[in-house]
């Protein structure tokens, strides 16, 4: 099927002939999900770069969020000299830009200079293992993901100004389905749609969600990588869009105190020769589902403990998990029930399992690529799920709770077994090194909740 917004080379010439298109942009995303990378002359990009790629300072797998390098990763270290990676665009990833001027962009995976082997600890290659491994097994796993962000009146530059706080929310009450506050946003978050529908993702919808200001814009599903990549656009293409604006986004977690968190929804289905292989003969609450729709579940729950820092990747993420939020709070699954983890909604070919516990901080390629490999063990293992479960979820105080924080996360994560087998060591020591760094600096941070409570009562 032809997606509008998508190029090949031949197009992309073309356009660049006719003097629609200048600049190419060539990125990646590092460990955090940020996308990082070049912007090629259209001319060069045609003539060289779309064959020999370019390269790029492999610190960018191992820098914080301030770009400073730190050390205690085995992948780049001062040691090592900080060398070199390549970066080799994959061109079924090349799309105009439309919410940039005179614009293309296109998806690089990352290989050792050397071997041109993958570079096995960056985001896009960890998930593509897996999707891999969905085919070895005779399935193409599809997806999709629901992004959820806040929309502020201020523009970034003036948000760091004020220090982050006293921001001009874009609703002023809870604008839940809200068409009155999308009519008042439409100016951003219709131009976003737009943008997005000539830029080779194609959109579904958009609505307010429960926080003031907050706001949610649905893209089709489609084969995981191809979902994951359009996710990563999507991200950037709002916030440089809000840019353009003069207003600003947050994909941060949990933003706001007295606020909803932010989610990332992840549905996810197996299909096989075209047909839904989750659908089946087995009744199972009520649903029609296969032996591998039980056994994908029953392995997507029970390793959901061990991939947690893949889902909550920041100290911020762990404070939206609250009762009666919706943000799950308990390990269960249940028919079209926003308290449990897991909601079973669809039927026939639309039937899936969707994941309540990413937050919109998550990196979509590592997210992904956490449930594949979880569910894809609960297949080879036959791994059965508990029984479906019936009402409020919050309530249950017997079921399993997520993890409580980032670093009970990261510690469940260097001892997993199974993520160690699935992922590799080195993915599991590079991504718990990452969370470190992420524990390491916020307990070195004096914040402003600190300043209220302490600053004159202590």
């Amino acid at each position: 099927m032809t997606v509008e917004g998508m190029l090949d080379l031949e197009q992309l010439a073309a356009l660049h002939t006719a003097d629609e298109v200048d600049t190419v942009v060539v990125g990646f995303t590092d460990h955090y999900g940020r996308l990082m990378g070049k912007r090629f002359d259209a001319g060069f990009f045609i003539e060289v770069g779309a064959v020999g790629g370019t390269h790029g300072c492999d610190y960018l797998l191992t820098v914080d969020m301030e770009m400073e390098p730190v050390p205690g990763y085995q992948f780049a270290n001062w040691q090592l000299g900080y060398g070199d990676f390549h970066l080799v665009p994959d061109l079924a990833t090349l799309r105009r830009a439309a919410w940039l001027p005179r614009s293309a962009f296109v998806i690089c995976d990352l290989v050792h200079t050397d071997t041109h082997e993958p570079i096995s600890v960056a985001p896009r290659s960890v998930l593509k293992r897996q999707a891999d491994r969905a085919v070895a097994l005779g399935f193409e796993a599809m997806a999709a993901s629901e992004l959820e962000f806040f929309l502020y009146g201020d523009s970034y530059r003036d948000v760091h100004d004020k220090r982050y706080v006293g921001l001009s929310h874009a609703g002023w009450y809870v604008e839940d389905y809200h068409v009155l506050q999308g009519t008042r946003v439409d100016s951003y978050v219709g131009a976003a749609r737009r943008h997005l529908r000539h830029s080779g993702v194609p959109v579904e919808n958009s609505k307010g969600e429960f926080g003031r200001g907050q706001h949610e814009l649905n893209v089709r599903y489609a084969e995981i990588m191809t979902m994951a990549d359009r996710h990563v656009v999507l991200k950037q293409c709002l916030k440089e869009t809000a840019d353009s604006q003069g207003v600003s986004v947050t994909f941060m977690a949990k933003p706001h105190t007295d606020e909803a968190g932010s989610s990332c929804h992840v549905h996810f289905s197996l299909w096989r020769d075209g047909t839904n292989a989750f659908v089946g003969e087995h009744d199972m609450g009520g649903f029609s589902v296969s032996d591998e729709f039980r056994w994908f579940l029953g392995g997507w729950m029970r390793y959901v403990d061990d991939v947690m820092a893949f889902y909550a990747p920041t100290v911020n993420s762990y404070k939206r998990y609250q009762d009666a939020s919706w943000a799950p709070t308990r390990v269960a699954w249940a028919r079209d029930n926003r308290t449990a983890g897991f909601r079973v909604v669809g039927h026939g070919s639309s039937l899936r399992i969707e994941c309540r516990i990413p937050g919109a901080d998550t990196n979509p390629y590592l997210a992904f690529a956490a449930s594949l490999a979880a569910g894809l063990t609960g297949i080879e293992e036959k791994i059965e799920p508990p029984e479906m479960f019936v009402g409020d979820v919050y309530s249950a105080t017997d079921l399993p709770k997520v993890a409580g924080s980032l670093a009970e996360a990261a510690e469940r994560l260097r001892a997993s077994d199974f993520a160690r087998s699935e992922l590799g060591d080195d993915v599991i020591d590079h991504y718990t090194r990452a969370a470190e760094v992420e524990i390491e600096a916020a307990s070195r941070a004096v914040t402003d909740w600190e300043r209220a409570r302490y600053f004159e009562r202590i």
